[in-house]
């Protein structure tokens, strides 16, 4: 069912709201809304790139809002628009449940992005909710890979970065580098660190993920990962230094002294709107 709608009231955090981290059966429930709009739209991603899409959008220098960017998440329609074609929420009550998930964990993203962290085990920090699946299927006898290769799955880190160029090629322009410097060679170096982990894990397995699990990420990865996190608080931090990028204003080309005045009266510029 598709409906037409403003998606700004249900998927913009309420100012001075509580922050509420995701708990995992909160997780589970927006993959489960996940699935079921691809049911709908077979291209609907997993929670890990929207995780990367929303971290994306929060290190942005302009806002962008909801009835921009969901079209181009979940292919939503357009404020405005219906089509049979398009992905959507089966109703409002599952639009509005997700938009409560989707606000907690940006408001929780912000408040770790905001937070004064020198280290990654830092309970405030900004740890991506990233997904192992080949150290899930590592831990599974190999009678239950049920066809899988370990080179079919992506690399652990890959699907979250994916997300986050997403975001950034969707809103190209606003990720231009400044011209200090400075700033421009941080900004560059931030997202060639994410850029990287968009690539698969060719090195061997040497440290597992999580928890007790076989290895299953390289020692490069794991620093790859690592590396970009702090690449994701640079660009939050330097893009607030910079604020929203402001469209140049170009002046229009007035007419000489002696020449006919642009406004059409037939008189001399000087004699017109130029006196």
């Amino acid at each position: 069912m598709s409906f037409d709608t403003m998606y700004e009231p249900f998927f913009t955090p309420p100012p001075g709201a509580p922050n509420v981290p995701l708990s995992t059966e909160d997780l589970d429930e927006l993959e489960g809304i996940l699935d079921d709009l691809r049911s709908r739209m077979d291209e609907t991603p997993q929670w890990e790139f929207c995780e990367g899409f929303m971290a994306a959008l929060l290190c942005a220098r302009t806002p962008v809002g909801p009835s921009d960017y969901l079209p181009v998440l979940l292919g939503l329609p357009l404020a405005g628009e219906v089509g049979e074609d398009q992905g959507s929420f089966k109703d409002q009550a599952q639009m509005q449940r997700f938009g409560e998930l989707w606000c907690r964990r940006w408001a929780d993203i912000q408040t770790r992005l905001q937070a004064e962290v020198s280290v990654l085990d830092d309970d405030r920090c900004y740890h991506p909710e990233m997904l192992d699946q080949r150290g899930d299927l590592l831990a599974l006898p190999q009678e239950e890979w049920d066809g899988y290769t370990l080179e079919e799955l992506p690399a652990f880190g890959q699907v979250w970065a994916l997300g986050f160029m997403f975001a950034v090629e969707s809103w190209l322009d606003d990720w231009a580098p400044p011209k200090d410097k400075k700033q421009a060679a941080l900004i560059n170096r931030s997202l060639a660190t994410i850029v990287a982990l968009t690539e698969d894990d060719l090195e061997p397995p040497a440290l597992p993920s999580l928890g007790e699990t076989p290895p299953s990420v390289s020692q490069l990865r794991a620093e790859l990962v690592a590396s970009s996190i702090w690449a994701v608080y640079d660009l939050y931090e330097t893009h607030r230094e910079l604020g929203p990028r402001v469209a140049t204003v170009y002046a229009k080309a007035l007419p000489g002294r002696n020449e006919a005045c642009h406004c059409g009266s037939g008189l001399k510029f000087k004699k017109c709107c130029g006196r």
